[in-house]
């Protein structure tokens, strides 16, 4: 019987992983398109020698064995918040814990993490255009006809991809797996015939090649590194849809998979150099024989897409944290798939990309001109992740300074490194991801101040529950038959929209509820810790629903659980109340004027309550609030 269910999990565990293929490394697995062959650019004028293609093989292969396999697999997985990864995940379990004994410290991780977040939307905008105009750039080799051709197709493809979208990844999901299993394989093998011509492309596992490389080419070396790091693009990914796969499956996929492929192509692509320098051109497609060409040209535009298919689902899942952590406003939601609660479609964010996207490749032009932009993104993001796996070790592991000094400050070195080489490249497009992450880390802070300035400015129009029990039994107002929910932001006192009404209608329902809806630091909250009713008078109920980072509130659900309390309301006779807030923006003291108009124009384009709770439309009556701010 144990034997059964040990088969029964390994074979999950294989589902997993073959699942993962094409979910976790489509970005990391198209690297070895461009990243090679951007370390002997023009901008970077680096002779082809034999010294420098095994020492920037070197530092490739070091690359990946330190960051990847060292740093993302054997430690930062190990940071998961409840199962779940990714910056914000592991930001709400850096600042949750012993580390909230200091304010100071929780400012600068969430400040930290709000940007890192910042930086993977200018790293979801590049990724889909660097990686199919990379893709498409292989239509050069067939024939130089089609080289006017690239920009309009690269554009043609991005088009149906986001059109894609609202479909959900559901459906066209299962091909994912056995193309990226396909793609590795390929990679390997083009790799392993380009080795087999030139074995002595293996000295490059030896890392005295990486250090002699930095000794023969000084400063010019450090400035290649920004081109070198664009071999563990992706590497976020691996770390932010492990609550998806789990740890296991995302190992043994990136270890027995997509590891050894791209290993051996880098290793292939430096041989074929070693051969022959001019073909730097394009070293990968160069790799391969010419009548597998055009095979591989559509085979490497299908892992691009897939590439894309990633990331946007990431930053969907990024933006829903951001909603849920009080960071964003709410957005118009759909879930694509009634098993996979991670299968979301946000078109407001899906189009504003989608622009982004078309801007870049219409601007930029190739997918040289833009590795420029990418390097920035990736690394900052990696320096963050650091710093944050730091916080964590410290305070929620429990080690000792010295051994996450010793660990993390090692990882902290090279990412710096890598980030420092980035920075030269600002002017050369590098500026586009900081711009990208400036403006919306600027929206997160502004809506988050702006929502704590308006719940204390509602807070000083609301009064305690005590003072208006006192004055209900002291005057009972008239009660008419039904119940009434009142939606509330603070879980103390009483809703503005309940003192409203009962001010100017001198009436109140026959049951009244007060609803507060609570999202804690950690992505899942057990049902049984759901919702916490509480009975203030006969019939006068505060209910105070939590709910993790990765979750949405529904309506439907909140009321299924309080009946499981003994709490019945009957929908159809239930009127829910929600406040509808027109902000004025003035000089009083909380944010600059500038701000409060942003904060302004944000709140009034945030979804509705009545479609993000998902509340019967016919059964609300919002109550107009103007409040200075």
């Amino acid at each position: 019987m144990q034997n059964t269910a040990h088969s029964k999990h390994s074979r999950n565990t294989l589902v997993l992983a073959f699942a993962a293929l094409g979910v976790v490394f489509g970005d990391i697995g198209t690297s070895p398109l461009y990243a090679l062959r951007e370390c002997f650019s023009e901008a970077h004028n680096l002779p082809l020698s034999p010294e420098n293609v095994i020492g920037v093989l070197s530092l490739i292969f070091w690359t990946i064995m330190i960051l990847i396999c060292a740093k993302y697999m054997a430690v930062v997985m190990k940071a998961d918040n409840k199962g779940e990864g990714g910056i914000l995940a592991l930001m709400a379990l850096a600042s949750s814990g012993e580390a909230k004994s200091s304010t100071t410290r929780r400012f600068v991780i969430i400040t930290l993490g709000l940007f890192g977040a910042a930086l993977l939307y200018g790293d979801g905008v590049i990724t889909p255009a660097i990686s199919v105009l990379s893709a498409v750039e292989g239509l050069y080799l067939l024939t130089p006809a089609f080289e006017h051709y690239v920009i309009p197709l690269t554009i043609f493809i991005l088009n149906a991809f986001f059109l894609m979208q609202k479909f959900g990844t559901g459906r066209i999901g299962v091909v994912f797996g056995p193309i990226l299993l396909l793609w590795f394989f390929v990679l390997g093998a083009l790799g392993l015939h380009g080795i087999l011509q030139n074995p002595a492309v293996l000295e490059a596992i030896n890392p005295y090649h990486a250090i002699e490389f930095f000794q023969i080419n000084g400063f010019h070396g450090f400035v290649v590194m920004g081109s070198v790091v664009l071999v563990v693009t992706g590497g976020e990914a691996l770390y932010a849809d492990m609550g998806h796969f789990g740890r296991r499956p995302i190992r043994l996929a990136w270890f027995f998979v997509a590891m050894p492929g791209l290993v051996l192509n880098y290793f292939g692509q430096g041989a074929l150099l070693l051969s022959n320098p001019e073909a730097i051109s394009n070293p990968f497609y160069l790799l391969a024989p010419k009548w597998g060409l055009a095979p591989l040209v559509i085979l490497a535009t299908m892992a691009t897409v897939i590439a894309s298919q990633a990331l946007v689902s990431g930053i969907f899942s990024i933006t829903r944290q951001a909603v849920q952590l009080g960071f964003c406003p709410r957005l118009a939601t759909i879930h694509t798939s009634s098993r996979e609660i991670g299968q979301i479609y946000l078109p407001f964010v899906n189009w504003a990309l989608f622009v982004g996207v078309i801007w870049l490749v219409v601007t930029f032009k190739s997918s040289s001109n833009l590795a420029a932009a990418y390097g920035i993104a990736v690394t900052g993001t990696m320096v963050i992740t650091t710093i944050l796996a730091f916080e964590v070790s410290v305070h929620r592991w429990h080690w000792g300074l010295g051994k996450a000094l010793a660990i993390f400050g090692g990882f902290l070195i090279v990412d710096l490194a890598f980030f420092g080489s980035n920075i030269m490249k600002v002017a050369h497009g590098g500026w586009v991801p900081l711009v990208m992450a400036a403006v919306i880390y600027l929206l997160m802070i502004t809506w988050h101040k702006g929502r704590k300035i308006l719940y204390a400015r509602l807070k000083e129009r609301s009064v305690s529950i005590e003072e208006f029990c006192q004055m209900i039994l002291r005057q009972p107002p008239l009660r008419v038959s039904g119940t009434a929910i009142y939606m509330a932001g603070d879980p103390s006192g009483i809703p503005v929209p309940l003192l409203h009404n009962l001010k100017h209608n001198k009436v109140l329902h026959e049951r009244v509820a007060i609803l507060t809806i609570q999202t804690k630091d950690e992505p899942f909250v057990p049902k049984k810790d759901r919702v916490l009713i509480q009975e203030i008078i006969p019939n006068l109920y505060r209910i105070i629903v939590y709910y993790g980072f990765m979750e949405t509130p529904k309506m439907k659900h909140i009321l299924e659980a309080c009946r499981q309390r003994d709490i019945h309301f009957n929908v159809s006779e239930t009127t829910f109340v929600l406040g509808r807030e027109t902000i004025l923006p003035s000089t009083a003291p909380g944010m600059s004027l500038w701000r409060e108009k942003l904060f302004a124009i944000m709140s009034k384009n945030a979804q509705r309550p009545t479609a993000f709770f998902k509340i019967p439309p016919n059964q609300v009556i919002e109550v107009g609030i103007q409040v200075e701010i």
